[in-house]
């Protein structure tokens, strides 16, 4: 993570999705931009939580881990969001592990002063509440969407979410042979079954394995193949 010191940016970011009215005016001298690289940790489960941040660049991949250590993908998220709503309204700890998928810009205001100037402000308040509403719509959803799609839906819109960013056309992610039995955990699969997922699309012409990566051959065709990608879904569709 790295503190951009440069306040126009800020400002362009808060222009470009009306956030000037959303934080109060006293609240807007204590945001700071933060920039992080693509593979990097913004917060992990567990931590504790003290500054929430607004997603304005990129996109992030969002998971939960259990105690046994096994992980599983709850979504990817690209502008606008919020990262700890949920953490700074019931005051508690982490709840999910959030990674950069790609280059990613985030403004981040620490607790304390939205305790000061945000707690009763009534254009904050209702940003947030939005927010939230929309994450439990999509919550209530997700893990009967998830067992419903078959390994090959599933597979098809994590590649598709990890490897294309619509804000940033010249990102290109793969995914690494060393990090399928991950994404095998992530997308609620066993490791064998990923590999007959992975050879079938090799067959098929979609994906291509090579030099221990995968690289997507025919976008258009794994997008019919997800059909609708069920880590991205917009707000209001099922």
């Amino acid at each position: 993570m790295k503190e951009v010191q440069d306040r126009a940016r800020l400002r362009s970011y808060l222009e470009m999705y009306q956030l000037g009215t959303v934080f109060d005016e006293r609240l807007q001298q204590h945001l700071s931009l933060y920039s992080f690289e693509q593979g990097e940790l913004i917060c992990s489960q567990g931590d504790p939580a003290n500054t929430l941040y607004v997603l304005v660049k990129g996109k992030v991949k969002i998971y939960t881990t259990s105690a046994e250590g096994k992980t599983l993908i709850l979504s990817f998220k690209n502008p606008l969001d919020i990262i700890g709503d949920i953490e700074y309204v019931q005051g508690i700890e982490i709840i999910n592990t959030v990674e950069a998928v790609s280059s990613v810009d985030m403004i981040g205001i620490p607790h304390r002063w939205l305790v000061k100037y945000a707690q009763d402000y009534p254009p904050f308040l209702q940003f947030l509440l939005k927010i939230i509403t929309q994450k439990f719509f999509l919550k209530s959803n997700f893990l009967s969407f998830n067992l419903m799609h078959p390994v090959e839906v599933r597979l098809a819109s994590y590649l598709l979410s990890i490897t294309y960013d619509d804000s940033d056309s010249k990102f290109e992610g793969q995914l690494t042979s060393l990090s399928l039995k991950d994404a095998a955990n992530l997308i609620g699969t066993s490791y064998r079954h990923l590999n007959r997922v992975i050879q079938k699309f090799c067959a098929e012409g979609l994906i291509e394995r090579s030099k221990g990566s995968i690289k997507i051959i025919d976008r258009k065709g794994l997008s019919e193949l997800a059909s609708l990608n069920i880590y991205e879904r917009e707000e209001g569709k099922p």
